[in-house]
C-alpha cells in the first residue's frame, strides 16, 4: 500500500531532521502534531540539497545536484518519488500549495554554492539569502497558515526576516568552517581573515533587526505553530547573544555552540513564557 511508503517517507524526513539539527528538531516537536510532519518534510528536502553542495567533497557535486533537481521536478510533477525525502516533500508541497517559485529560488541559491564562493555586493548577498533562507521560512508559513492567503500575506515579511536571521546567525557561527573548509565568504565587504569587532557589531545589528521583525510575526501565528517558532526564535537569539559576547578572533577560530542542557533549559523557560502569555 502506498500509505505505508508515505509513512516510511515521512519517518525518513523526521530522521534527517533529528540527525542533522538538535535545535531545529527540538523546536519542531513543539509544533502541533497536525503540522509537525510537514515541517520535517520541508527540512529533509532543504537539508539534502544543502548536503550535496556542502559536504560531498569526494564526489561530483554538480552531477549529484543535477540528478537531485531532476528527481525533485519529477516528484512534484508525478506526486510520487522513490526517493523518500522527495516523496514526503512533494506531499507537503501539494497539500499546502507551496508556490513553485519558492522551491525554484531555493534550488537556485543551492546551485550558487557549487561555484560561487565570495559575495562582494549587497545585491548578490540578498539574492542568496532570499533563496537559501527566506523562502524556507515562507514554505513553513504556507503550512502554518494552512491556506489562509490573507494571513500569509500579513506574515510573509516577518517569515522572511526570521529565515534571514537564522541563516545569518548560522553564517556567523560557522564562519571558520565556511571559510577554511568551503572557501566561502557570505558577508559582503568583510575580510574574514581579519574580522574585527566593528564588522561583527554591524553584522549583529543587522541580525537583531531581522529578529525584531520576525518576532512581531510570531505573535500573530496560529496556536498550532506559535510555540514551536517561538522556541526556535529564543534559541537563535541566545546563540546570537553568545556570538556578540565572543571576541571576533575566537569566532574565527572555533564554532560557537549552545550546550544541550542549555537548550532544554531554554525550552522550559520558553514554555513557561508561552503558557503565561509573557511574550
Amino acid at each position: 500500500m502506498k500509505s505505508i511508503f508515505d509513512r516510511v517517507s515521512i519517518e525518513c524526513s523526521k530522521l534527517v531532521t533529528e540527525s542533522y539539527s538538535t535545535s531545529f528538531s527540538l523546536a519542531t516537536r513543539m509544533l502541533s502534531s497536525s503540522i509537525r510532519n510537514d515541517i520535517y518534510n520541508i527540512y529533509g528536502f532543504v537539508r539534502f540539497a544543502d548536503e550535496i553542495v556542502d559536504t560531498f567533497h569526494d564526489y561530483d557535486k554538480e552531477t549529484l545536484f543535477n540528478d537531485f533537481e531532476r528527481s525533485l521536478e519529477n516528484a512534484l510533477d508525478n506526486k510520487i518519488s522513490l526517493n523518500p525525502i522527495l516523496n514526503s516533500f512533494q506531499k507537503t508541497y501539494h497539500q499546502y500549495q507551496i508556490p513553485k517559485h519558492l522551491v525554484d529560488s531555493f534550488m537556485k541559491s543551492m546551485r550558487m554554492d557549487l561555484n560561487k564562493n565570495i559575495y562582494t555586493t549587497q545585491e548578490e548577498y540578498k539574492e542568496y539569502i532570499y533563496g537559501s533562507a527566506d523562502v524556507v521560512g515562507l514554505m513553513c508559513l504556507c503550512v502554518f497558515v494552512n491556506g489562509d492567503q490573507k494571513q500569509y500575506e500579513e506574515l510573509k515579511d516577518a517569515a522572511k526576516a526570521l529565515g534571514s536571521a537564522f541563516q545569518k546567525i548560522n553564517f556567523l557561527r560557522d564562519l571558520k568552517a565556511d571559510y577554511e573548509e568551503l572557501n566561502r565568504s557570505y558577508f559582503p565587504n568583510t575580510n574574514l581573515l581579519d574580522l574585527d569587532e566593528q564588522s561583527k557589531i554591524l553584522i549583529v545589528a543587522e541580525i537583531k533587526e531581522d529578529l525584531r521583525l520576525g518576532y512581531d510575526g510570531i505573535l500573530k501565528l496560529p496556536n498550532s505553530s506559535k510555540f514551536g517558532v517561538y522556541t526556535a526564535y529564543k534559541y537563535y537569539s541566545k546563540l546570537l547573544n553568545k556570538l556578540k559576547k565572543t571576541p571576533s578572533r575566537e569566532i574565527k577560530n572555533a564554532r560557537i555552540r549552545i550546550p544541550n542542557y542549555q537548550k532544554f533549559g531554554l525550552l522550559a523557560k520558553s514554555y513557561v513564557n508561552y503558557k503565561l502569555n509573557l511574550f
